[in-house]
Protein backbone atom coordinates (compact mmCIF):
# COMPACT_ATOMS: atom_id res chain seq x y z
CA UNK A 1 0.00 0.00 0.00
CA UNK A 2 2.90 2.23 0.54
CA UNK A 3 4.24 2.04 -3.08
CA UNK A 4 0.39 3.17 -4.22
CA UNK A 5 0.97 6.55 -2.43
CA UNK A 6 4.42 7.05 -3.60
CA UNK A 7 3.07 6.04 -6.90
CA UNK A 8 0.62 8.51 -6.42
CA UNK A 9 2.91 11.47 -4.61
CA UNK A 10 5.11 11.12 -7.21
CA UNK A 11 2.67 11.93 -9.84
CA UNK A 12 1.23 14.94 -8.15
CA UNK A 13 4.74 16.77 -7.69
CA UNK A 14 5.18 15.25 -10.90
CA UNK A 15 2.14 17.12 -12.10
CA UNK A 16 2.94 20.34 -9.63
CA UNK A 17 6.41 21.06 -11.24
CA UNK A 18 4.96 20.77 -14.44
CA UNK A 19 2.42 23.02 -14.09
CA UNK A 20 4.76 25.48 -12.28
CA UNK A 21 7.80 25.72 -14.82
CA UNK A 22 5.19 25.85 -18.13
CA UNK A 23 2.40 28.33 -16.65
CA UNK A 24 3.18 29.97 -13.34
CA UNK A 25 4.12 33.61 -14.60
CA UNK A 26 0.24 33.31 -16.15
CA UNK A 27 -2.29 36.20 -14.46
CA UNK A 28 -4.45 33.26 -12.78
CA UNK A 29 -1.19 32.27 -10.77
CA UNK A 30 -0.41 35.13 -9.34
CA UNK A 31 0.03 35.17 -5.48
CA UNK A 32 -0.07 31.25 -5.82
CA UNK A 33 2.35 28.32 -4.57
CA UNK A 34 2.51 28.10 -8.15
CA UNK A 35 3.74 30.92 -9.24
CA UNK A 36 6.33 30.68 -5.78
CA UNK A 37 7.59 27.61 -7.61
CA UNK A 38 8.07 29.19 -10.88
CA UNK A 39 9.90 31.86 -10.08
CA UNK A 40 12.18 29.16 -7.64
CA UNK A 41 12.55 27.02 -10.67
CA UNK A 42 13.56 29.71 -13.77
CA UNK A 43 15.70 32.02 -11.50
CA UNK A 44 15.75 31.50 -7.43
CA UNK A 45 17.50 27.67 -7.74
CA UNK A 46 19.79 29.23 -10.39
CA UNK A 47 20.69 31.90 -8.12
CA UNK A 48 21.37 29.82 -5.60
CA UNK A 49 23.50 27.74 -7.63
CA UNK A 50 25.99 30.38 -8.44
CA UNK A 51 25.96 31.73 -4.67
CA UNK A 52 27.08 28.08 -3.85
CA UNK A 53 29.81 28.04 -7.21
CA UNK A 54 31.00 31.21 -6.07
CA UNK A 55 31.95 30.57 -2.45
CA UNK A 56 33.60 27.08 -3.57
CA UNK A 57 35.54 27.80 -6.69
CA UNK A 58 35.21 31.55 -6.83
CA UNK A 59 34.87 34.15 -9.69
CA UNK A 60 36.45 31.75 -12.29
CA UNK A 61 33.63 29.10 -11.42
CA UNK A 62 31.30 31.64 -12.13
CA UNK A 63 32.57 33.05 -14.99
CA UNK A 64 32.26 29.28 -16.22
CA UNK A 65 29.30 28.71 -15.50
CA UNK A 66 27.73 32.30 -17.48
CA UNK A 67 29.75 31.17 -20.52
CA UNK A 68 27.84 27.78 -20.15
CA UNK A 69 24.63 29.92 -19.93
CA UNK A 70 25.81 32.02 -22.78
CA UNK A 71 25.95 29.39 -25.20
CA UNK A 72 23.05 27.35 -24.12
CA UNK A 73 19.92 30.68 -23.84
CA UNK A 74 21.81 33.85 -25.73
CA UNK A 75 23.44 31.47 -28.81
CA UNK A 76 22.00 29.07 -30.99
CA UNK A 77 22.16 25.60 -30.27
CA UNK A 78 20.43 22.06 -30.81
CA UNK A 79 20.74 21.44 -27.01
CA UNK A 80 16.69 21.26 -26.47
CA UNK A 81 16.44 19.92 -29.98
CA UNK A 82 18.39 16.69 -28.66
CA UNK A 83 16.18 16.73 -25.54
CA UNK A 84 12.87 16.55 -27.54
CA UNK A 85 14.28 13.98 -29.98
CA UNK A 86 15.01 12.39 -26.62
CA UNK A 87 11.98 12.64 -24.52
CA UNK A 88 10.44 11.57 -27.52
CA UNK A 89 12.17 8.65 -28.10
CA UNK A 90 12.23 7.39 -24.59
CA UNK A 91 8.48 7.80 -24.37
CA UNK A 92 7.88 5.73 -27.08
CA UNK A 93 10.23 2.82 -26.38
CA UNK A 94 8.29 2.76 -22.35
CA UNK A 95 5.23 2.34 -24.28
CA UNK A 96 6.52 -0.34 -26.49
CA UNK A 97 8.21 -2.34 -23.37
CA UNK A 98 4.99 -1.71 -21.41
CA UNK A 99 2.19 -1.51 -23.54
CA UNK A 100 2.60 -3.69 -26.64
CA UNK A 101 2.76 -6.59 -25.70
CA UNK A 102 -1.46 -6.76 -24.50
CA UNK A 103 -1.70 -4.95 -28.12
CA UNK A 104 -4.13 -6.80 -30.00
CA UNK A 105 -6.69 -6.66 -26.70
CA UNK A 106 -10.20 -6.72 -26.13
CA UNK A 107 -10.50 -2.96 -27.00
CA UNK A 108 -7.44 -2.38 -29.25
CA UNK A 109 -6.27 -4.46 -32.83
CA UNK A 110 -2.89 -4.89 -33.88
CA UNK A 111 -3.19 -2.21 -35.77
CA UNK A 112 -2.23 0.00 -33.29
CA UNK A 113 1.34 -1.09 -33.23
CA UNK A 114 1.98 0.23 -36.80
CA UNK A 115 -0.01 3.47 -35.85
CA UNK A 116 1.57 4.71 -33.22
CA UNK A 117 5.11 4.56 -34.99
CA UNK A 118 3.67 6.28 -38.08
CA UNK A 119 2.10 9.06 -35.20
CA UNK A 120 5.20 9.53 -34.17
CA UNK A 121 7.63 9.45 -37.25
CA UNK A 122 5.04 12.24 -38.43
CA UNK A 123 5.70 14.14 -35.51
CA UNK A 124 9.25 14.22 -35.65
CA UNK A 125 8.69 14.96 -39.63
CA UNK A 126 6.98 18.18 -38.36
CA UNK A 127 9.69 19.22 -35.80
CA UNK A 128 12.62 18.67 -38.68
CA UNK A 129 10.64 21.24 -41.16
CA UNK A 130 10.32 23.58 -38.69
CA UNK A 131 13.89 23.51 -36.87
CA UNK A 132 15.17 23.23 -40.55
CA UNK A 133 12.68 25.47 -43.04
CA UNK A 134 13.93 29.21 -43.92
CA UNK A 135 11.27 31.26 -41.35
CA UNK A 136 11.63 34.12 -43.47
CA UNK A 137 15.19 35.85 -43.71
CA UNK A 138 15.12 38.96 -44.99
CA UNK A 139 18.15 39.83 -47.47
CA UNK A 140 19.19 42.19 -49.68
CA UNK A 141 17.51 40.16 -52.31
CA UNK A 142 14.12 40.40 -50.56
CA UNK A 143 14.03 42.94 -48.65
CA UNK A 144 12.19 45.32 -51.32
CA UNK A 145 9.66 42.38 -51.69
CA UNK A 146 9.18 42.37 -47.93
CA UNK A 147 8.34 46.23 -47.56
CA UNK A 148 5.86 45.84 -50.60
CA UNK A 149 3.86 43.00 -48.62
CA UNK A 150 3.90 44.36 -45.13
CA UNK A 151 3.30 48.37 -45.51
CA UNK A 152 4.07 50.22 -42.47
CA UNK A 153 0.56 51.17 -39.75
CA UNK A 154 2.87 53.85 -38.73
CA UNK A 155 1.45 52.85 -35.15
CA UNK A 156 3.42 50.25 -33.49
CA UNK A 157 5.75 50.12 -37.37
CA UNK A 158 7.57 52.85 -38.51
CA UNK A 159 10.31 53.03 -41.39
CA UNK A 160 13.52 52.63 -39.87
CA UNK A 161 17.03 50.80 -40.65
CA UNK A 162 18.09 47.83 -39.00
CA UNK A 163 20.99 48.47 -36.77
CA UNK A 164 22.37 45.48 -37.16
CA UNK A 165 21.88 43.91 -40.60
CA UNK A 166 22.31 47.76 -42.03
CA UNK A 167 18.81 47.07 -44.49
CA UNK A 168 15.70 48.78 -44.19
CA UNK A 169 13.53 46.93 -41.73
CA UNK A 170 9.87 45.84 -43.18
CA UNK A 171 7.05 46.15 -41.03
CA UNK A 172 6.27 42.61 -38.57
CA UNK A 173 10.16 42.08 -38.86
CA UNK A 174 12.47 41.70 -35.88
CA UNK A 175 16.46 41.16 -35.70
CA UNK A 176 16.85 37.92 -33.60
CA UNK A 177 19.95 38.36 -31.80
CA UNK A 178 20.08 34.24 -31.38
CA UNK A 179 20.21 33.92 -35.20
CA UNK A 180 21.64 37.00 -35.64
CA UNK A 181 19.12 37.84 -39.17
CA UNK A 182 16.10 39.68 -39.67
CA UNK A 183 12.69 37.46 -39.87
CA UNK A 184 9.78 38.57 -42.01
CA UNK A 185 6.89 38.31 -39.82
CA UNK A 186 8.62 37.17 -36.80
CA UNK A 187 6.86 35.77 -34.02
CA UNK A 188 9.11 34.14 -31.89
CA UNK A 189 12.53 32.29 -31.63
CA UNK A 190 11.82 28.55 -30.54
CA UNK A 191 14.69 27.17 -28.42
CA UNK A 192 12.96 23.47 -29.03
CA UNK A 193 13.17 24.64 -32.61
CA UNK A 194 16.35 26.20 -32.46
CA UNK A 195 15.00 28.22 -34.88
CA UNK A 196 12.75 31.38 -35.36
CA UNK A 197 9.18 30.92 -36.15
CA UNK A 198 8.38 33.06 -38.83
CA UNK A 199 6.38 33.87 -42.26
CA UNK A 200 7.20 30.97 -43.85
CA UNK A 201 7.22 28.30 -41.16
CA UNK A 202 4.58 29.24 -38.85
CA UNK A 203 2.45 26.59 -40.65
CA UNK A 204 5.21 24.07 -39.14
CA UNK A 205 4.70 25.30 -36.38
CA UNK A 206 1.52 25.20 -35.30
CA UNK A 207 0.66 21.93 -37.38
CA UNK A 208 3.72 20.67 -34.65
CA UNK A 209 1.43 21.73 -31.85
CA UNK A 210 -1.25 20.59 -33.02
CA UNK A 211 0.00 17.23 -33.96
CA UNK A 212 1.69 16.49 -30.66
CA UNK A 213 -1.77 16.88 -28.73
CA UNK A 214 -3.09 14.59 -31.09
CA UNK A 215 -0.37 11.80 -30.80
CA UNK A 216 -0.51 12.70 -26.52
CA UNK A 217 -4.37 12.03 -26.52
CA UNK A 218 -4.03 9.31 -28.76
CA UNK A 219 -1.46 7.75 -26.44
CA UNK A 220 -3.93 8.77 -23.07
CA UNK A 221 -6.82 6.99 -24.78
CA UNK A 222 -4.54 3.92 -26.13
CA UNK A 223 -3.34 3.06 -22.86
CA UNK A 224 -6.99 3.44 -20.76
CA UNK A 225 -8.35 1.32 -23.71
CA UNK A 226 -5.39 -1.37 -22.67
CA UNK A 227 -5.94 -1.25 -18.76
CA UNK A 228 -9.73 -1.52 -19.58
CA UNK A 229 -8.68 -4.58 -22.01
CA UNK A 230 -7.01 -6.12 -19.19
CA UNK A 231 -9.70 -5.48 -16.61
CA UNK A 232 -11.93 -7.36 -19.22
CA UNK A 233 -9.86 -10.07 -20.05
CA UNK A 234 -9.13 -11.19 -16.10
CA UNK A 235 -12.13 -10.62 -15.20
CA UNK A 236 -11.24 -8.30 -12.52
CA UNK A 237 -14.85 -7.04 -11.65
CA UNK A 238 -16.27 -10.84 -11.39
CA UNK A 239 -13.41 -11.75 -9.32
CA UNK A 240 -14.33 -8.97 -6.79
CA UNK A 241 -17.73 -9.33 -6.76
CA UNK A 242 -18.26 -13.26 -6.24
CA UNK A 243 -15.26 -14.14 -4.35
CA UNK A 244 -14.53 -11.20 -2.37
CA UNK A 245 -18.14 -10.19 -1.90
CA UNK A 246 -17.35 -6.47 -3.06
CA UNK A 247 -20.78 -4.46 -3.67
CA UNK A 248 -21.22 -4.69 -7.70
CA UNK A 249 -21.36 -0.41 -7.63
CA UNK A 250 -19.17 1.88 -9.16
CA UNK A 251 -18.74 3.68 -5.62
CA UNK A 252 -17.80 0.11 -4.17
CA UNK A 253 -15.24 -1.20 -6.94
CA UNK A 254 -13.46 1.79 -7.75
CA UNK A 255 -11.34 1.71 -4.76
CA UNK A 256 -10.14 -1.87 -5.07
CA UNK A 257 -9.88 -1.13 -9.51
CA UNK A 258 -7.62 1.13 -8.65
CA UNK A 259 -5.42 -0.68 -6.15
CA UNK A 260 -5.13 -3.46 -8.48
CA UNK A 261 -4.22 -1.05 -11.48
CA UNK A 262 -1.41 1.07 -9.41
CA UNK A 263 -0.24 -2.53 -8.04
CA UNK A 264 -0.50 -4.30 -11.39
CA UNK A 265 0.16 -1.45 -13.82
CA UNK A 266 1.56 1.38 -11.74
CA UNK A 267 4.26 2.33 -15.31
CA UNK A 268 1.26 2.52 -17.76
CA UNK A 269 -0.63 4.84 -15.47
CA UNK A 270 2.15 7.09 -14.82
CA UNK A 271 2.73 7.13 -18.55
CA UNK A 272 -1.37 8.19 -19.40
CA UNK A 273 -1.25 10.48 -16.44
CA UNK A 274 1.99 12.13 -17.74
CA UNK A 275 0.57 12.27 -21.50
CA UNK A 276 -3.03 13.62 -20.46
CA UNK A 277 -0.59 16.45 -18.86
CA UNK A 278 1.38 16.93 -21.91
CA UNK A 279 -1.60 17.06 -23.96
CA UNK A 280 -3.51 19.78 -22.24
CA UNK A 281 -0.57 22.00 -22.32
CA UNK A 282 -0.10 21.61 -25.77
CA UNK A 283 -3.91 22.02 -26.45
CA UNK A 284 -3.40 25.87 -24.78
CA UNK A 285 -0.10 26.35 -26.52
CA UNK A 286 -1.69 25.53 -30.11
CA UNK A 287 -5.01 27.41 -28.95
CA UNK A 288 -3.23 30.64 -28.10
CA UNK A 289 -1.06 30.38 -31.08
CA UNK A 290 -4.07 29.95 -34.02
CA UNK A 291 -5.61 32.87 -32.35
CA UNK A 292 -3.02 34.77 -33.16
CA UNK A 293 -2.82 33.62 -36.26
CA UNK A 294 -6.59 33.95 -36.85
CA UNK A 295 -6.61 37.70 -36.24
CA UNK A 296 -3.18 37.92 -37.81
CA UNK A 297 -1.03 39.30 -35.19
CA UNK A 298 2.45 37.67 -33.89
CA UNK A 299 3.98 37.38 -30.41
CA UNK A 300 5.96 39.74 -30.73
CA UNK A 301 3.19 42.18 -32.12
CA UNK A 302 0.80 41.27 -28.83
CA UNK A 303 4.04 43.03 -26.80
CA UNK A 304 3.94 45.86 -28.68
CA UNK A 305 0.33 46.36 -28.64
CA UNK A 306 0.51 46.04 -25.38
CA UNK A 307 2.99 49.06 -24.66
CA UNK A 308 1.19 51.10 -27.25
CA UNK A 309 -2.05 50.95 -25.49
CA UNK A 310 -0.54 51.33 -22.36
CA UNK A 311 1.08 54.45 -23.54
CA UNK A 312 -1.85 55.47 -24.99
CA UNK A 313 -3.84 55.28 -21.68
CA UNK A 314 -1.05 57.08 -19.87
CA UNK A 315 -1.32 59.94 -22.26
CA UNK A 316 -4.94 60.12 -22.36
CA UNK A 317 -5.22 60.26 -18.88
CA UNK A 318 -2.51 62.80 -18.39
CA UNK A 319 -4.87 64.81 -20.66
CA UNK A 320 -7.66 64.29 -18.74
CA UNK A 321 -6.25 65.38 -15.82
CA UNK A 322 -4.81 68.42 -17.47
CA UNK A 323 -8.58 68.88 -18.27
CA UNK A 324 -9.48 68.40 -14.96
CA UNK A 325 -6.94 70.78 -13.63
CA UNK A 326 -8.09 73.59 -16.01
CA UNK A 327 -11.63 73.32 -15.51
CA UNK A 328 -10.83 73.36 -11.38
CA UNK A 329 -8.71 76.70 -12.13
CA UNK A 330 -11.80 77.97 -14.00
CA UNK A 331 -13.70 77.26 -10.91
CA UNK A 332 -11.92 78.91 -8.39
CA UNK A 333 -11.45 82.13 -10.61
CA UNK A 334 -15.47 82.05 -10.74
CA UNK A 335 -16.15 81.64 -7.31
CA UNK A 336 -18.24 84.92 -7.27
CA UNK A 337 -20.30 83.87 -10.42
CA UNK A 338 -23.89 82.85 -9.95
CA UNK A 339 -23.87 79.23 -8.90
CA UNK A 340 -25.31 76.73 -11.39
CA UNK A 341 -28.86 75.05 -11.21
CA UNK A 342 -27.84 71.73 -9.27
CA UNK A 343 -29.64 69.66 -12.32
CA UNK A 344 -27.27 70.91 -14.28
CA UNK A 345 -24.44 70.28 -11.74
CA UNK A 346 -25.31 66.69 -11.61
CA UNK A 347 -25.59 65.42 -15.12
CA UNK A 348 -22.51 67.86 -16.13
CA UNK A 349 -19.75 65.12 -16.97
CA UNK A 350 -16.29 65.22 -15.28
CA UNK A 351 -13.25 66.08 -17.20
CA UNK A 352 -11.75 63.27 -16.07
CA UNK A 353 -15.04 60.62 -17.66
CA UNK A 354 -13.44 61.82 -20.90
CA UNK A 355 -10.19 59.82 -21.51
CA UNK A 356 -10.29 58.64 -25.33
CA UNK A 357 -10.98 54.95 -25.50
CA UNK A 358 -7.66 53.19 -27.13
CA UNK A 359 -8.49 51.58 -30.02
CA UNK A 360 -6.26 48.70 -31.52
CA UNK A 361 -5.73 49.26 -35.04
CA UNK A 362 -4.59 46.53 -36.35
CA UNK A 363 -4.22 47.10 -40.05
CA UNK A 364 -2.93 43.70 -41.53
CA UNK A 365 -6.27 41.26 -40.30
CA UNK A 366 -7.99 41.43 -42.96
CA UNK A 367 -10.36 38.53 -41.61
CA UNK A 368 -10.66 34.70 -40.57
CA UNK A 369 -10.25 33.07 -43.86
CA UNK A 370 -7.67 35.75 -45.88
CA UNK A 371 -5.70 35.69 -42.17
CA UNK A 372 -5.60 31.78 -42.55
CA UNK A 373 -4.75 31.86 -46.11
CA UNK A 374 -1.61 34.14 -45.55
CA UNK A 375 -0.62 31.91 -42.67
CA UNK A 376 -1.13 28.50 -44.70
CA UNK A 377 0.43 29.83 -48.20
CA UNK A 378 3.02 32.34 -47.18
CA UNK A 379 3.34 34.95 -49.99
CA UNK A 380 6.72 33.64 -51.06
CA UNK A 381 5.23 30.55 -52.10
CA UNK A 382 1.87 31.63 -53.44
CA UNK A 383 1.96 31.05 -57.36
CA UNK A 384 0.21 34.70 -58.47
CA UNK A 385 3.66 35.55 -56.40
CA UNK A 386 6.17 34.11 -58.27
CA UNK A 387 4.32 34.13 -61.52
CA UNK A 388 4.28 38.37 -60.80
CA UNK A 389 7.96 38.06 -60.53
CA UNK A 390 8.89 36.55 -63.23
CA UNK A 391 7.21 39.04 -64.92
CA UNK A 392 9.10 41.84 -63.60
CA UNK A 393 12.24 40.39 -63.79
Amino acid sequence: MAVHWLLICHGLITLIVVVSFLCGQWPIFQGTPISSIHRFITFGAYQYFLKLVGAVFGDKGINSILSVEYYCCDRSNPILQIIYLAIIGSTYYIIVKTSFQYIPGYYLSGVHRYTSLLAVAIGILLFLLTSFSNPGTVTVDNVSHYLSVYPYDNIIYTKKECSTCKLPKPARSKHCSICNRCVARFDHHCGWMNNCIGERNTRYFLAFLLWHFLICMYATIAIGLVLAGRLKELKIVYILTVYYGVENSFRSLAPHIIQWLLGSYNSQILLMVFMAIVSLLLAGFFAYHAKLCLTNTTTNETFKWQDYVSWQKKLSEARASSVALKASIDRMDSERKPPDNKCKSFFRRSPLENTEAVAKNNVYDKGFFHNLYEVIFPVPTRASHSHTKSKSG
